[in-house]
């Protein structure tokens, strides 16, 4: 199995072959990208960071509680790290279930997750030489005291 979180740019073809399986009639695969606007500013690149080990553990524990919650056979999340241009892609969810319905739920479930509790940063360069973080996920949630 590889990685979770990697410099290297995603490649979709080691996730499909890693999770293929004549059992599931659906694949479900979200391919986030980088986009040019956010907010009304125009965006020339994003700079993802990621405190790795905890970012991959935390990968690893949405990818078996999809497993756990839906009616799915596999699920692969990838994140990359480093500085990304327009277009590439900055995570990459497949999801494999014998249904659609239950490879959907899994998806959407997946990338929410992945959002909320993935201690991964964005910091997104603008068009006007400007740069700025966005608000990202703090490495202990409101529920929880620090260590």
């Amino acid at each position: 199995m590889g990685r979770w979180i990697t410099e290297e740019p995603l490649a979709l073809e080691p996730l499909l072959q890693e999770t293929e399986d004549p059992a599931c009639g659906a694949l479900v695969i979200f391919y986030g990208t980088v986009r040019d606007h956010n907010d009304g500013r125009p965006v020339r690149a994003m700079t993802y960071e990621a405190h790795v080990n905890l970012a991959e553990k935390v990968l690893r524990e949405i990818e078996a509680e999809v497993l756990e919650r839906f009616d799915v056979r596999h699920c692969r999340i990838q994140h990359r790290v480093g500085l990304l241009q327009l277009g590439e892609p900055s995570v990459l969810i497949v999801v494999r279930a014998g249904h659609r319905d239950a490879a959907y739920a899994a998806s959407r479930y997946a990338i929410d997750e992945v959002k909320q509790r993935a201690p991964i940063w964005k910091q997104e360069h603008y068009a006007d030489g400007d740069s700025r973080y966005l608000d990202g996920v703090p490495l202990t949630r409101k529920d929880e005291t620090p260590a």
